[in-house]
């Protein structure tokens, strides 16, 4: 799993992150379409992505770049920081990049709203 900024991220955000459009553009994994039929994921379907650090449920997208099989991305946001790792190695910043992930469907699991996010990743700490 790779993470990062993205157009829509910036543009949302200008909106206000408890805004649908903010909603819409991070809480989201970007998946090869090679990789989503292989899963068994629709675009638009709630998947849940598992790290060692946890878990979280999201909307399935096709990459909006080059994909690549294997690779899935994720915009920063709450919801990509529910699944990474908080050591920084004395950076200051956690690794965003090269984070082994499983990607399953979740159609009956809920994507939670930014609010539902702070809640639950305060409760965890």
């Amino acid at each position: 799993m790779l993470s990062g900024r993205t157009l829509g991220q910036g543009r949302s955000k200008s909106l206000g992150k408890f805004s649908d459009d903010y909603l819409r553009n991070v809480a989201v994994c970007e998946l090869d379409p090679e990789d989503m039929k292989a899963l068994g994921i629709s675009p638009g379907q709630n998947v849940k992505v598992t790290t060692k650090t946890g878990s979280v449920v999201v909307r399935a997208a096709v990459a909006s770049q080059a994909s690549q099989r294997g690779i899935v991305f994720m915009p920063y946001g709450l919801w990509v920081n529910a699944v990474i790792p908080a050591e920084t190695y004395g950076t200051g910043m956690p690794s965003m990049k090269g984070i082994e992930a499983e990607i399953a469907p979740a159609p009956d699991e809920k994507l939670l709203d930014l609010e539902a996010m702070v809640e639950r990743l305060t409760r965890r700490g």
